[in-house]
Protein backbone atom coordinates (compact mmCIF):
# COMPACT_ATOMS: atom_id res chain seq x y z
CA UNK A 1 0.00 0.00 0.00
CA UNK A 2 2.84 2.38 0.80
CA UNK A 3 4.63 1.85 -2.88
CA UNK A 4 0.88 2.44 -4.45
CA UNK A 5 0.55 5.69 -2.34
CA UNK A 6 4.54 7.19 -2.94
CA UNK A 7 3.67 6.39 -6.42
CA UNK A 8 0.66 8.38 -6.88
CA UNK A 9 2.49 11.09 -4.85
CA UNK A 10 5.17 11.15 -7.23
CA UNK A 11 2.54 11.51 -10.38
CA UNK A 12 1.09 14.32 -8.28
CA UNK A 13 4.35 16.42 -8.01
CA UNK A 14 4.97 16.25 -11.78
CA UNK A 15 4.83 19.83 -13.21
CA UNK A 16 3.85 18.38 -16.87
CA UNK A 17 1.24 15.79 -18.20
CA UNK A 18 4.07 14.06 -20.07
CA UNK A 19 5.67 13.37 -16.51
CA UNK A 20 2.76 12.62 -14.80
CA UNK A 21 2.46 9.85 -17.71
CA UNK A 22 5.62 8.44 -17.52
CA UNK A 23 5.24 8.05 -14.01
CA UNK A 24 1.37 6.05 -14.45
CA UNK A 25 2.96 3.92 -16.70
CA UNK A 26 6.17 2.67 -14.24
CA UNK A 27 2.81 2.45 -11.78
CA UNK A 28 1.06 0.03 -14.31
CA UNK A 29 3.58 -1.86 -15.38
CA UNK A 30 3.76 -4.16 -12.00
CA UNK A 31 -0.13 -4.17 -11.70
CA UNK A 32 -0.66 -5.20 -15.25
CA UNK A 33 2.33 -8.38 -14.66
CA UNK A 34 0.89 -9.32 -11.77
CA UNK A 35 -2.86 -9.26 -13.75
CA UNK A 36 -1.03 -11.46 -16.23
CA UNK A 37 0.78 -14.07 -14.36
CA UNK A 38 -2.01 -14.38 -12.04
CA UNK A 39 -4.52 -14.75 -14.90
CA UNK A 40 -2.04 -17.61 -16.60
CA UNK A 41 -1.64 -19.46 -13.37
CA UNK A 42 -5.82 -19.25 -13.25
CA UNK A 43 -5.64 -20.97 -16.43
CA UNK A 44 -3.18 -23.56 -15.71
CA UNK A 45 -5.11 -24.50 -12.52
CA UNK A 46 -8.86 -24.34 -13.74
CA UNK A 47 -11.70 -27.06 -12.31
CA UNK A 48 -12.16 -29.06 -15.83
CA UNK A 49 -16.11 -27.92 -14.99
CA UNK A 50 -14.74 -24.26 -16.12
CA UNK A 51 -12.38 -25.89 -18.68
CA UNK A 52 -15.90 -27.14 -20.55
CA UNK A 53 -17.56 -23.00 -20.05
CA UNK A 54 -15.01 -21.32 -21.33
CA UNK A 55 -13.18 -23.05 -24.24
CA UNK A 56 -16.13 -25.46 -25.87
CA UNK A 57 -15.33 -28.93 -27.26
CA UNK A 58 -15.37 -27.19 -30.85
CA UNK A 59 -14.03 -23.99 -31.37
CA UNK A 60 -15.34 -22.00 -34.84
CA UNK A 61 -12.20 -21.36 -37.37
CA UNK A 62 -12.69 -17.76 -38.09
CA UNK A 63 -10.05 -18.18 -39.94
CA UNK A 64 -10.75 -20.47 -42.47
CA UNK A 65 -11.60 -20.17 -46.19
CA UNK A 66 -15.10 -20.95 -45.76
CA UNK A 67 -15.50 -17.97 -42.89
CA UNK A 68 -14.14 -15.71 -45.26
CA UNK A 69 -16.47 -17.15 -48.03
CA UNK A 70 -19.51 -16.46 -45.82
CA UNK A 71 -18.49 -13.28 -45.62
CA UNK A 72 -18.98 -12.32 -49.13
CA UNK A 73 -22.00 -10.69 -51.17
CA UNK A 74 -24.68 -13.48 -52.08
CA UNK A 75 -24.54 -12.86 -55.71
CA UNK A 76 -20.57 -13.33 -55.44
CA UNK A 77 -20.86 -16.61 -52.73
CA UNK A 78 -23.24 -18.26 -54.99
CA UNK A 79 -21.30 -19.15 -57.99
CA UNK A 80 -18.17 -20.15 -55.16
CA UNK A 81 -20.36 -22.61 -53.13
CA UNK A 82 -21.63 -23.85 -56.32
CA UNK A 83 -17.68 -25.20 -57.75
CA UNK A 84 -16.98 -26.30 -54.41
CA UNK A 85 -20.00 -28.48 -53.63
CA UNK A 86 -18.92 -29.80 -57.44
CA UNK A 87 -15.18 -30.32 -56.21
CA UNK A 88 -16.66 -32.06 -53.48
CA UNK A 89 -19.11 -34.36 -55.04
CA UNK A 90 -16.34 -35.33 -57.42
CA UNK A 91 -13.84 -36.53 -54.47
CA UNK A 92 -16.75 -38.15 -53.07
CA UNK A 93 -17.38 -40.09 -56.06
CA UNK A 94 -13.87 -40.91 -56.51
CA UNK A 95 -13.62 -42.07 -52.98
CA UNK A 96 -16.12 -44.69 -53.79
CA UNK A 97 -14.95 -45.79 -57.33
CA UNK A 98 -11.58 -46.49 -55.63
CA UNK A 99 -13.13 -48.41 -52.49
CA UNK A 100 -16.27 -49.55 -53.37
CA UNK A 101 -18.24 -48.34 -50.45
CA UNK A 102 -17.36 -45.47 -47.61
CA UNK A 103 -16.30 -48.74 -44.92
CA UNK A 104 -13.20 -48.64 -46.91
CA UNK A 105 -11.76 -45.82 -46.47
CA UNK A 106 -11.88 -45.68 -43.23
CA UNK A 107 -12.25 -50.01 -42.16
CA UNK A 108 -10.19 -51.47 -39.99
CA UNK A 109 -11.15 -54.96 -40.91
CA UNK A 110 -9.38 -57.70 -41.30
CA UNK A 111 -9.08 -57.49 -45.36
CA UNK A 112 -9.01 -54.72 -47.17
CA UNK A 113 -8.48 -52.70 -50.58
CA UNK A 114 -4.51 -53.89 -50.75
CA UNK A 115 -6.02 -57.36 -50.96
CA UNK A 116 -7.80 -56.64 -53.51
CA UNK A 117 -5.10 -55.08 -55.73
CA UNK A 118 -3.18 -58.16 -54.91
CA UNK A 119 -6.00 -60.47 -55.65
CA UNK A 120 -6.31 -58.00 -59.10
CA UNK A 121 -3.24 -58.42 -60.27
CA UNK A 122 -2.63 -62.04 -59.68
CA UNK A 123 -5.74 -62.98 -62.07
CA UNK A 124 -4.24 -60.68 -64.52
CA UNK A 125 -1.09 -62.20 -64.21
CA UNK A 126 1.22 -58.73 -63.29
CA UNK A 127 2.04 -59.39 -60.24
CA UNK A 128 5.38 -59.53 -60.59
CA UNK A 129 6.48 -62.58 -59.35
CA UNK A 130 7.85 -65.75 -60.94
CA UNK A 131 6.73 -67.37 -63.75
CA UNK A 132 4.05 -70.50 -63.58
CA UNK A 133 4.90 -73.89 -64.56
CA UNK A 134 1.94 -76.05 -65.67
CA UNK A 135 1.65 -79.23 -63.97
CA UNK A 136 -1.86 -80.80 -65.00
CA UNK A 137 -5.06 -80.69 -66.83
CA UNK A 138 -7.93 -82.58 -66.61
CA UNK A 139 -11.63 -82.80 -67.75
CA UNK A 140 -14.85 -84.15 -66.86
CA UNK A 141 -17.83 -83.81 -68.72
CA UNK A 142 -18.92 -81.18 -67.26
CA UNK A 143 -15.47 -79.71 -65.79
CA UNK A 144 -12.58 -78.99 -67.11
CA UNK A 145 -9.70 -78.18 -64.65
CA UNK A 146 -6.15 -76.81 -65.07
CA UNK A 147 -3.28 -76.44 -62.53
CA UNK A 148 0.19 -74.33 -62.04
CA UNK A 149 2.66 -73.93 -59.38
CA UNK A 150 5.51 -71.56 -59.07
CA UNK A 151 7.79 -71.52 -56.32
CA UNK A 152 8.75 -68.14 -55.07
CA UNK A 153 12.67 -67.02 -52.91
CA UNK A 154 11.03 -67.23 -49.87
CA UNK A 155 7.68 -68.96 -48.23
CA UNK A 156 6.17 -71.73 -49.54
CA UNK A 157 4.87 -73.23 -53.07
CA UNK A 158 2.27 -71.11 -54.30
CA UNK A 159 -0.43 -72.86 -56.70
CA UNK A 160 -2.97 -71.46 -59.30
CA UNK A 161 -5.69 -73.30 -60.93
CA UNK A 162 -8.77 -72.82 -63.60
CA UNK A 163 -11.53 -75.01 -63.10
CA UNK A 164 -14.73 -74.14 -65.56
CA UNK A 165 -18.01 -75.82 -64.26
CA UNK A 166 -20.21 -75.73 -67.34
CA UNK A 167 -24.31 -74.45 -66.84
CA UNK A 168 -23.27 -72.64 -63.60
CA UNK A 169 -23.47 -69.10 -62.91
CA UNK A 170 -21.13 -66.80 -60.89
CA UNK A 171 -23.85 -66.41 -58.18
CA UNK A 172 -24.50 -70.41 -57.58
CA UNK A 173 -20.51 -70.64 -57.43
CA UNK A 174 -20.34 -67.73 -54.95
CA UNK A 175 -22.52 -68.97 -52.59
CA UNK A 176 -21.33 -72.65 -52.86
CA UNK A 177 -17.99 -71.59 -52.19
CA UNK A 178 -18.98 -69.88 -48.99
CA UNK A 179 -21.27 -72.52 -47.73
CA UNK A 180 -19.61 -73.89 -45.21
CA UNK A 181 -22.46 -75.41 -43.50
CA UNK A 182 -23.13 -77.18 -46.99
CA UNK A 183 -19.33 -77.86 -47.71
CA UNK A 184 -19.55 -80.36 -43.97
CA UNK A 185 -23.45 -81.72 -44.97
CA UNK A 186 -22.54 -82.63 -48.11
CA UNK A 187 -18.99 -83.64 -47.49
CA UNK A 188 -17.47 -82.35 -50.86
CA UNK A 189 -14.37 -81.15 -48.77
CA UNK A 190 -13.84 -84.23 -46.57
CA UNK A 191 -10.80 -82.12 -45.24
CA UNK A 192 -12.66 -79.76 -42.85
CA UNK A 193 -13.54 -81.20 -39.55
CA UNK A 194 -15.29 -78.12 -37.96
CA UNK A 195 -16.03 -74.50 -38.68
CA UNK A 196 -17.07 -72.00 -36.30
CA UNK A 197 -17.67 -68.10 -37.23
CA UNK A 198 -15.72 -65.92 -35.08
CA UNK A 199 -16.75 -62.39 -36.20
CA UNK A 200 -18.71 -60.66 -39.69
CA UNK A 201 -19.42 -57.35 -40.98
CA UNK A 202 -23.21 -57.10 -42.53
CA UNK A 203 -22.22 -54.31 -44.36
CA UNK A 204 -18.92 -55.35 -45.74
CA UNK A 205 -19.65 -59.19 -45.84
CA UNK A 206 -16.34 -59.71 -44.15
CA UNK A 207 -16.05 -62.89 -42.33
CA UNK A 208 -13.87 -64.30 -39.51
CA UNK A 209 -14.01 -68.26 -39.23
CA UNK A 210 -12.34 -70.80 -37.47
CA UNK A 211 -11.47 -74.03 -39.12
CA UNK A 212 -9.87 -77.45 -38.06
CA UNK A 213 -9.11 -79.34 -41.42
CA UNK A 214 -7.95 -83.17 -41.39
CA UNK A 215 -4.72 -83.59 -42.67
CA UNK A 216 -3.22 -86.89 -44.70
CA UNK A 217 -1.78 -89.83 -42.74
CA UNK A 218 1.34 -88.78 -41.52
CA UNK A 219 -0.09 -85.25 -40.64
CA UNK A 220 -1.93 -84.02 -37.61
CA UNK A 221 -4.65 -81.94 -38.12
CA UNK A 222 -4.51 -78.29 -38.69
CA UNK A 223 -6.38 -75.39 -37.68
CA UNK A 224 -7.02 -71.89 -39.37
CA UNK A 225 -8.24 -68.50 -38.21
CA UNK A 226 -9.63 -66.96 -41.93
CA UNK A 227 -10.62 -63.81 -42.89
CA UNK A 228 -13.08 -63.62 -46.10
CA UNK A 229 -14.22 -60.78 -47.83
CA UNK A 230 -15.90 -60.65 -51.67
CA UNK A 231 -15.66 -57.81 -53.74
CA UNK A 232 -17.85 -57.39 -57.36
CA UNK A 233 -15.84 -55.70 -60.40
CA UNK A 234 -18.17 -55.54 -63.16
CA UNK A 235 -20.16 -59.34 -63.66
CA UNK A 236 -17.05 -60.78 -61.69
CA UNK A 237 -16.52 -61.83 -58.23
CA UNK A 238 -13.00 -61.17 -56.08
CA UNK A 239 -12.77 -63.15 -53.30
CA UNK A 240 -9.95 -63.26 -50.66
CA UNK A 241 -9.11 -65.66 -47.50
CA UNK A 242 -6.46 -65.08 -45.74
CA UNK A 243 -4.87 -66.06 -42.34
CA UNK A 244 -5.67 -63.79 -39.81
CA UNK A 245 -3.80 -63.90 -35.91
CA UNK A 246 -6.65 -64.06 -33.26
CA UNK A 247 -6.24 -63.99 -29.72
CA UNK A 248 -9.38 -65.42 -28.15
CA UNK A 249 -8.67 -68.87 -29.75
CA UNK A 250 -5.00 -69.68 -27.84
CA UNK A 251 -3.04 -71.83 -29.36
CA UNK A 252 -2.90 -75.36 -28.84
CA UNK A 253 -0.42 -78.18 -29.68
CA UNK A 254 -2.93 -80.22 -31.38
CA UNK A 255 -4.39 -79.48 -33.77
CA UNK A 256 -1.89 -77.38 -35.30
CA UNK A 257 -2.22 -73.31 -35.87
CA UNK A 258 -1.43 -72.73 -39.30
CA UNK A 259 -0.82 -68.84 -39.49
CA UNK A 260 0.64 -68.38 -43.83
CA UNK A 261 -2.55 -69.41 -45.12
CA UNK A 262 -3.93 -67.39 -49.07
CA UNK A 263 -6.47 -69.02 -50.66
CA UNK A 264 -8.37 -66.45 -52.96
CA UNK A 265 -10.17 -66.76 -55.87
CA UNK A 266 -12.05 -64.67 -59.00
CA UNK A 267 -15.13 -65.77 -59.94
CA UNK A 268 -16.55 -65.17 -63.46
CA UNK A 269 -18.77 -66.20 -66.32
CA UNK A 270 -17.13 -67.56 -69.47
CA UNK A 271 -18.14 -68.90 -72.58
CA UNK A 272 -19.28 -72.58 -72.76
CA UNK A 273 -16.85 -75.27 -73.64
CA UNK A 274 -19.33 -77.03 -75.83
CA UNK A 275 -19.08 -73.83 -78.91
CA UNK A 276 -22.47 -73.19 -78.07
CA UNK A 277 -21.70 -69.45 -78.50
CA UNK A 278 -23.26 -69.14 -74.72
CA UNK A 279 -21.72 -67.50 -71.10
CA UNK A 280 -23.11 -70.35 -69.90
CA UNK A 281 -20.04 -71.79 -68.00
CA UNK A 282 -18.27 -70.78 -64.71
CA UNK A 283 -15.09 -70.15 -64.53
CA UNK A 284 -12.68 -69.71 -60.86
CA UNK A 285 -8.79 -68.93 -60.97
CA UNK A 286 -7.87 -69.64 -57.38
CA UNK A 287 -5.01 -69.11 -56.01
CA UNK A 288 -3.55 -70.62 -52.85
CA UNK A 289 -0.72 -70.86 -50.31
CA UNK A 290 0.35 -72.28 -47.27
CA UNK A 291 3.08 -72.91 -44.64
CA UNK A 292 1.79 -76.46 -43.26
CA UNK A 293 5.08 -77.47 -41.48
CA UNK A 294 6.21 -79.87 -43.47
CA UNK A 295 8.98 -79.56 -45.51
CA UNK A 296 8.06 -78.00 -49.52
CA UNK A 297 9.58 -80.59 -51.05
CA UNK A 298 7.58 -83.33 -49.13
CA UNK A 299 4.28 -81.05 -49.58
CA UNK A 300 4.66 -80.58 -53.36
CA UNK A 301 4.87 -84.52 -53.73
CA UNK A 302 1.73 -84.85 -51.83
CA UNK A 303 -0.18 -82.30 -53.24
CA UNK A 304 0.79 -83.27 -57.00
CA UNK A 305 -0.25 -86.71 -55.76
CA UNK A 306 -3.65 -85.91 -54.22
CA UNK A 307 -4.98 -82.35 -56.05
CA UNK A 308 -7.02 -84.32 -58.84
CA UNK A 309 -8.73 -86.68 -56.10
CA UNK A 310 -9.84 -83.46 -54.10
CA UNK A 311 -11.49 -81.48 -57.23
CA UNK A 312 -13.13 -84.13 -59.21
CA UNK A 313 -15.36 -83.92 -55.75
CA UNK A 314 -16.09 -80.41 -55.98
CA UNK A 315 -18.22 -81.23 -59.38
CA UNK A 316 -20.90 -83.51 -58.08
CA UNK A 317 -21.21 -81.27 -54.53
CA UNK A 318 -21.57 -77.66 -56.89
CA UNK A 319 -24.68 -79.98 -58.86
CA UNK A 320 -25.54 -81.58 -55.64
CA UNK A 321 -26.16 -77.64 -54.24
CA UNK A 322 -27.52 -76.30 -57.29
CA UNK A 323 -30.78 -79.24 -56.79
CA UNK A 324 -30.56 -78.38 -53.34
CA UNK A 325 -31.61 -74.05 -54.01
CA UNK A 326 -33.58 -75.68 -57.03
CA UNK A 327 -36.08 -77.47 -54.36
CA UNK A 328 -36.07 -74.40 -52.14
CA UNK A 329 -33.57 -74.88 -49.70
CA UNK A 330 -32.82 -71.82 -47.77
CA UNK A 331 -29.47 -70.47 -47.49
CA UNK A 332 -27.31 -71.00 -44.95
CA UNK A 333 -26.08 -68.31 -42.34
CA UNK A 334 -22.26 -68.49 -44.33
CA UNK A 335 -24.04 -68.45 -47.87
CA UNK A 336 -25.91 -65.00 -46.77
CA UNK A 337 -22.91 -63.72 -46.02
CA UNK A 338 -21.10 -64.34 -48.82
CA UNK A 339 -23.99 -62.27 -50.94
CA UNK A 340 -22.85 -59.12 -49.24
CA UNK A 341 -20.02 -57.70 -51.62
CA UNK A 342 -18.22 -54.90 -52.34
CA UNK A 343 -19.27 -52.73 -55.34
CA UNK A 344 -15.69 -51.47 -57.23
CA UNK A 345 -16.42 -49.08 -59.79
CA UNK A 346 -14.75 -48.62 -63.17
CA UNK A 347 -11.74 -45.69 -62.12
CA UNK A 348 -10.71 -48.79 -59.52
CA UNK A 349 -9.48 -50.86 -62.44
CA UNK A 350 -8.58 -48.05 -65.05
CA UNK A 351 -6.12 -46.84 -62.18
CA UNK A 352 -4.63 -50.63 -62.07
CA UNK A 353 -4.41 -51.18 -65.49
CA UNK A 354 -2.10 -47.55 -66.30
CA UNK A 355 0.37 -49.51 -63.75
CA UNK A 356 0.43 -53.25 -65.18
CA UNK A 357 3.04 -54.66 -66.46
CA UNK A 358 2.48 -58.36 -68.08
CA UNK A 359 3.69 -61.43 -67.14
CA UNK A 360 3.44 -64.84 -69.09
CA UNK A 361 2.43 -67.99 -67.86
CA UNK A 362 4.58 -70.70 -68.88
CA UNK A 363 2.91 -73.39 -71.06
CA UNK A 364 5.34 -76.09 -70.12
CA UNK A 365 4.96 -79.02 -67.86
CA UNK A 366 6.97 -79.33 -64.77
CA UNK A 367 10.30 -80.49 -65.58
CA UNK A 368 11.62 -83.60 -64.36
CA UNK A 369 14.35 -82.92 -61.54
CA UNK A 370 17.90 -83.99 -63.45
CA UNK A 371 20.38 -83.40 -59.63
CA UNK A 372 20.57 -86.54 -58.42
CA UNK A 373 21.00 -85.37 -54.84
CA UNK A 374 17.65 -84.13 -54.76
CA UNK A 375 16.58 -87.63 -55.06
CA UNK A 376 18.44 -88.30 -51.79
CA UNK A 377 17.10 -85.32 -50.01
CA UNK A 378 13.87 -86.37 -50.82
CA UNK A 379 14.40 -90.15 -49.19
CA UNK A 380 16.38 -87.76 -46.17
CA UNK A 381 13.36 -86.13 -45.68
CA UNK A 382 10.85 -88.56 -45.65
CA UNK A 383 13.28 -90.61 -42.84
CA UNK A 384 13.16 -87.50 -41.02
CA UNK A 385 9.88 -86.82 -41.12
CA UNK A 386 9.01 -90.77 -40.20
CA UNK A 387 11.25 -90.62 -37.19
CA UNK A 388 10.16 -87.49 -35.70
CA UNK A 389 6.23 -88.58 -35.70
CA UNK A 390 5.04 -90.97 -33.98
CA UNK A 391 2.20 -92.25 -36.16
CA UNK A 392 3.03 -95.96 -35.89
CA UNK A 393 4.35 -98.24 -38.30
CA UNK A 394 2.01 -97.83 -40.85
CA UNK A 395 2.08 -94.17 -41.00
CA UNK A 396 6.05 -94.94 -41.30
CA UNK A 397 5.84 -97.32 -44.18
CA UNK A 398 3.41 -95.01 -45.90
CA UNK A 399 5.78 -92.46 -46.17
CA UNK A 400 8.45 -94.04 -47.14
CA UNK A 401 6.31 -96.01 -49.98
CA UNK A 402 5.42 -92.25 -51.50
CA UNK A 403 8.89 -91.43 -51.61
CA UNK A 404 10.16 -94.72 -52.93
CA UNK A 405 7.63 -94.09 -55.31
CA UNK A 406 8.62 -90.52 -56.07
CA UNK A 407 12.37 -91.35 -56.81
CA UNK A 408 11.48 -94.16 -59.12
CA UNK A 409 9.44 -92.03 -61.24
CA UNK A 410 12.35 -89.41 -61.20
CA UNK A 411 14.72 -92.23 -62.30
CA UNK A 412 12.22 -93.78 -65.06
CA UNK A 413 12.27 -90.07 -66.43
Amino acid sequence: MGYVLSAVARVLEQPTAWGAACEMALLAGPLWAAALVGLLLGWAWRPRWAAGIVAPADPPQLASLDFWRAQLPARIRAPLDYLAGARQQQEDDDEASLHGSSEMGKEELAVGKDDLVNLWRLVEGNDGGPAWIKMMEKALPNMTYQAWRRDPQNGPPQYQSSTIFENATPDEVRDFFGDDEFRMSNKWDDMLISHQTLEECQTTGTMKVHWVRKFPFFCSDREYIIARRIWKLGSAYYCVTKGVPCSSIPRRSKPRRVDSYYSSWCIRAVESRRGNGGSSACEILLFHHEDMGIPNEIAKIGIRQGMWGCVKRIEPGLRAYQKARAAGEPPSPSALMARINTKVGDNFVRGLESNSDQSDIMEAEEKPVKNRMARFLVLGGAVALACTLDQGLLTKALIFGVARKFVGQRNAL
